[in-house]
């Protein structure tokens, strides 16, 4: 693994805490070499990570949509920065340059591209690790919610397994380096259960 794409909040949420969390994990992933791809904003979390990585020495790439820079909110700093048409094109391009995912606390973006993600190796389409990296609680709900989803046979319970979370950043990021994907197939259940009818 040689970079990890981090999807986070484009504001710095309600919490000190979670401004520290997402400065402790720039610093951690350029310390340990590793390249970082974000959204390329300079505001809320992204700005606050991208920002601890620099400072650290890191090689930061940011990927972001022409809209985002009209509205002036491109960080200006960076290693590279990369202008795309639309918010399609940033999460294939970010997809193609990263080698594993990670979700800090954030909002409907940071939720939509990461389980477009999650989606993606579902089905077959990338076998790239995926991480919600939590803070205090924030993706116990979440998290809780995939378990009813695996409860109500919506989702494959390998796959539910197929994904790290937790609050230990040098845990995920073994984790990460270490990862190998499930072999769950999408649709195994469905055919058992119809394979006994």
């Amino acid at each position: 693994m040689k970079s990890v794409c981090v999807y986070c909040g484009s504001h710095s949420g309600s919490r000190p805490v979670y401004a520290e969390r997402a400065a402790e994990l720039g610093n951690q992933l350029a310390e340990q070499g590793l390249a970082v791809i974000y959204g390329g904003g300079n505001v809320g979390l992204m700005g606050i990570m991208a920002d601890a990585a620099l400072a650290a020495g890191g090689e930061v790439i940011g990927v972001i949509p022409e809209q985002l820079v009209t509205w002036e909110v491109a960080h200006r700093g960076l290693t590279r920065q990369e202008v795309v048409g639309n918010m399609h094109e940033r999460k294939a391009r970010m997809f193609e340059l990263s080698d594993g995912f990670i979700a800090l606390p954030g909002g409907f973006g940071t939720l939509d591209e990461m389980f477009e993600m999650l989606t993606w190796r579902q089905l077959g389409l990338g076998n790239k690790p995926c991480a919600f990296l939590d803070v205090d609680g924030f993706y116990e709900p979440l998290i809780a919610m995939m378990d009813r989803m695996v409860g109500e046979h919506f989702v494959n319970a390998e796959q539910r397994l197929d994904l790290w979370h937790g609050e230990d950043i040098d845990g995920m990021l073994s984790w990460m380096q270490a990862y190998r994907p499930a072999n769950a197939d999408k649709w195994l259940e469905e055919k058992r259960r119809n394979a006994v009818r």
